[in-house]
């Protein structure tokens, strides 16, 4: 399960990379592979681009269940 709590780094690690990728690339997100997005919170990722955190969460949480 995906909380928001979650760091960008630890996301990438469940199993789904290429499709959380992607999804968090829909929503704007095109820091992957930006040194300080693995660091940082989804939550505080979301605030620096103006993301619903509800709503990224709820996709991605989605997509692992998938």
């Amino acid at each position: 399960m995906v909380k928001k709590e979650m760091l960008i780094a630890d996301l990438l690690t469940l199993g789904e990379a290429e499709k959380i990728a992607d999804t968090l690339m829909q929503f704007g997100m095109h820091c992957l592979g930006c040194a300080i997005a693995h660091n940082e919170t989804i939550e505080e990722a979301a605030a620096v681009h103006g993301i619903d955190i509800d709503e990224l969460i709820d996709a991605l949480n989605k997509v692992i269940s998938e």
